[in-house]
């Protein structure tokens, strides 16, 4: 059935060439086939109306790894996936929760209890009618042990679910679950579609079936995935008629194909945002962004190397690494140091946690304490045995690939020798970091509204596939996440979390490095960005591209 119902909306699905130079994606620019150019500015006016059409192509240097949500732990599937699916909540611009899925809800005065009113006639892309018995199926499908997901934590707090009808989903705690609303932004997965299936071996791993502003069209890994727009999309079908997710494992290729204005959106590197963009073709054809990300990047340790076990030498290791110099030299001062795992300046930001600046002789003392000894070789030796290590981080990011460039100097300087190794993101994902075959990582995440982070440091998450993959373990840690997420008191969530920091800041499990500053560039013939606390991609099904100034169609096979 899943193959039936594809067929009957993949007649868009296109098989000639975009004839843009270096690209080939089976769609046409709407007037024909032409070289590309600037594009018209802006004039306002009628051209400035919203209008239906055209093609929006988002460049990437990494692939999905899958496109049923809880299965996938990286940052590309979860963005992709969030065009196919719905929760029954999501973020606006101001990061407010508000309905999606969801209608309305009600929360009991105790707030053990929350009843979710859900809308009527949504559809799924198949035509299938969505009702609250998919959102029971998905609550059901992530607190199975079966299904071999990272986020099954939040759900298996719930003590009851059920549907007094077709549009209600009630859920109620044992006791106070802070994050409980948030949770249910969680996308909901078709229950006649997946219901008795594995999850592992389902169709919908490369073709989805969601009820999101876009439906899948093709995936061709490594390359692309195709999406084209829902007319039936409950909020109003998106302006833009497509959305491609391009993968350029090549940072410089990927910018290549930026300059030359194949792309309408790219992540800059630092050099590319201050350097290589100024100039004024760049300008009439780009709008650059500059915000704080909610993300940081680490230098995570496998805690099951003895060589990392003595927290003394993960002090040591930050100690010896100098923070701002790769903020200064390799983000060109577009990012701050990272003390943990928040983002500064929110409300559960500890701002005092002991940090371990820059300096090469307390590093030398603390390894020496740890029975660090130097050889004749000028590297520590303990009981006969090397500092050597394996840095591994994954192909295509030449920020982190610079920054580990700089760790591998710095801790040469205290008698340690360290290697590289960059890996293609999905091989990265599935063979590396999911199965724990590593020695220390660099590596990002991506941080939330809510401060819990139960799934990344609790002891209970070292299974293969979840997220504490460093198997960091501390007692006061599991504590404090605990009673942080059992509690509506703000005050007392707060100082859970700042004394979190604190522990996490004396442990090192991770040498966090720092907070960067998100540099999209947006092609200028896209409106409707709205730069937001929540960033620029909430509202992103208003964007649109005025008629004079659309460029692509899809094309019938």
């Amino acid at each position: 059935m899943l193959t039936h119902n594809r067929s009957a909306w993949r007649r868009g699905l296109l098989g000639v060439l975009l004839c843009l130079g270096l690209l080939c994606l089976g769609l046409l620019p709407a007037g024909g086939c032409r070289e590309a150019a600037e594009p018209p500015a802006p004039s306002g006016g009628a051209d400035a109306t919203p209008a239906y059409g055209d093609i929006f192509i988002d460049g990437a240097i990494g692939d999905a790894s899958t496109l049923i949500p809880p299965l996938a732990s990286d940052a590309a599937s979860h963005g992709v996936a969030g065009l196919i699916y719905n929760g029954l909540v999501k973020y606006d611009g101001q990061l407010n929760l508000v309905g999606d899925l969801a209608e309305s809800w009600d929360i009991s005065p105790d707030g053990l209890t929350i009843t979710f009113k859900l809308r009527k006639g949504v559809k799924w892309h198949d035509g299938t009618h969505f009702t609250a018995r998919d959102v029971l199926f998905t609550y059901r499908l992530m607190v199975d042990p079966k299904t071999p997901t990272a986020y099954a934590g939040d759900y298996q707090q719930v003590k009851q679910a059920d549907t007094p009808d077709d549009y209600t989903f009630r859920v109620v705690y044992p006791k106070p679950f802070a994050p409980a609303l948030g949770s249910w932004g969680l996308n909901i997965l078709p229950r006649h579609l997946l219901e008795g299936q594995d999850l592992l071996k389902s169709p919908l791993n490369r073709r989805p079936i969601g009820t999101g502003p876009y439906r899948f069209l093709d995936w061709k890994a490594g390359d692309r995935i195709l999406l084209t727009y829902n007319p039936d999309y409950f909020e109003g079908r998106p302006y833009l008629n497509g959305y491609i997710y391009l993968v350029k494992p090549d940072m410089a290729t990927m910018f290549l194909e930026l300059k030359a204005g194949n792309i309408d959106r790219m992540g800059l590197t630092p050099l590319q945002y201050v350097r290589q963009t100024e100039y004024a073709r760049f300008g009439r054809m780009y709008e650059k962004y500059k915000y704080t990300s909610f993300s940081y990047v680490y230098l995570g340790y496998n805690l099951e190397d003895p060589k990392f076990k003595d927290r003394r030498v993960r002090q040591a290791l930050t100690h010896a690494i100098d923070k701002q110099e790769i903020i200064d030299g390799v983000l060109f001062g577009l990012g701050q140091p990272a003390t943990g795992p928040y983002k500064p300046g929110t409300w559960f930001y500890n701002p005092d946690v002991p940090t371990f600046p820059f300096d090469p002789a307390r590093a030398a003392a603390l390894l020496a304490e740890a029975g660090w000894r130097p050889g004749p070789d000028g590297i520590l030796h303990q009981e006969g045995q090397p500092f050597e290590f394996t840095i591994l981080t994954n192909q295509g990011n030449e920020v982190r690939s610079r920054a580990a460039e700089i760790i591998q100097r710095r801790l040469k300087h205290v008698g340690i020798r360290v290697h590289i190794r960059t890996v293609e993101w999905a091989a990265f994902i599935k063979e590396f970091i999911n199965k724990g075959r590593f020695e220390a990582v660099l590596l990002g995440w991506t941080t939330g509204q809510d401060p819990d982070v139960y799934d990344i440091w609790h002891s209970s998450k070292v299974k293969p596939g979840e997220l504490n993959f460093i198997h960091y373990n501390n007692p006061e840690v599991d504590e404090l996440l605990v009673r942080g997420r059992h509690t509506f008191d703000r005050a007392l969530r707060q100082r859970c979390y700042f004394r979190l920091q604190e522990i996490l800041a004396e442990d090192q499990p991770y040498t966090f490095l720092f907070v960067p500053e998100a540099l999209p560039a947006i092609s200028r013939r896209i409106h409707g960005v709205q730069p937001a606390p929540a960033g620029i991609d909430y509202n992103f099904i208003k964007w649109y591209v005025p008629t004079a100034l659309q460029k692509y169609r899809f094309t019938l096979e």
